[in-house]
């Protein structure tokens, strides 16, 4: 299964562990990824504020570089990435006189033959449970996790069209599947408050310790993600959390590729758990 790879800004910088951990299970897993060469950003989250031609064209790069490595499907693990590139396929689609605006800019034609791919999704259909279950030597039995999606991975519906808007089970199915308990609890698609994180700091405080709240109550030992902004906002947020609203909840956020490499007998360094903030050795030591 091979697939082109279109990393992004943050699992170059920020989100290296999303990365590495992806990487590494794609080789457990059988899948091959082939790096875009010399991609560019795809401008989420501001290109759409200054100009909808950018806002569209520099996704479309990834696309028309997709086609020209002979490839028809591209993986975009940034959820904001992915977005990105969904949008500028469907509405190249749609409107002839943009997509040769956009070719004009980008001086390539672009034939529509790609297909923008959810990592979650890669791993769960065209990997299949069964072939993960096969993979996983150090299973997680004992672990109990709450899978959070956050409100972009399934949102806008007509963009992401994949799992359920208001009740996703992809992550929780692949958790599962490599021996770990998920929790049932209701926050897995609200609102990490991200994106006030610096201009509104107390109204992203007050929605982080809400979620982070949500699942210590379902009794979960770690929250497994699938956003670089979620993973840091929740991560990083922990100790002004603790400071604003007294409770230390002292939960690790890790990706869902970091604990699906684990089960598959990666090294701790193979998927970057040194970088994630609140410690999560106390927890995995368990399991």
């Amino acid at each position: 299964m091979r697939y082109a790879y279109y990393p992004g800004c943050s699992l170059e910088s920020s989100a290296k562990e999303y990365d590495l951990s992806i990487r590494a299970c794609c080789q457990f897993t059988g899948v091959e990824l082939m790096e875009i060469p010399d991609w560019i950003c795809c401008g989420a989250s501001s290109a759409h504020a200054t100009s909808h031609l950018l806002s569209i064209a520099l996704p479309a790069k990834a696309l028309i570089q997709t086609e020209a490595m002979g490839l028809h499907q591209v993986i975009a693990p940034c959820v904001s990435c992915l977005t990105r590139l969904k949008v500028a396929s469907m509405e190249m689609d749609k409107d002839e006189e943009l997509k040769r605006d956009v070719e004009k800019v980008l001086e390539a034609p672009y034939h529509g033959s790609v297909r923008v791919r959810n990592i979650l999704d890669v791993f769960l259909n065209d990997v299949g449970i069964d072939k993960i279950k096969e993979a996983v030597v150090e299973p997680l039995k004992g672990l109990r996790v709450a899978c959070y999606y956050g409100c972009l991975l399934t949102r806008p519906p007509h963009i992401a069209q994949f799992d359920d808007v208001e009740n996703p089970h992809s992550m929780d199915d692949l958790m599962r599947a490599v021996g770990a308990e998920t929790v049932d609890w209701s926050f897995k698609t609200d609102c990490c408050g991200v994106s006030m994180s610096l201009v509104e700091t107390d109204a992203a405080l007050y929605l982080t310790n809400k979620i982070l709240e949500g699942a210590k109550d379902a009794g979960a030992d770690c929250v497994a993600v699938a956003c670089p902004l979620c993973q840091s906002n929740l991560d990083l947020r922990q100790k002004d959390i603790g400071n604003k609203f007294g409770t230390f909840y002292d939960m690790p956020i890790l990706y869902f590729s970091q604990l699906m490499g684990l089960a598959f007998g990666a090294t701790m360094q193979d998927v970057g758990l040194e970088k994630v903030i609140v410690d999560p050795f106390p927890v995995l030591g368990r399991v």
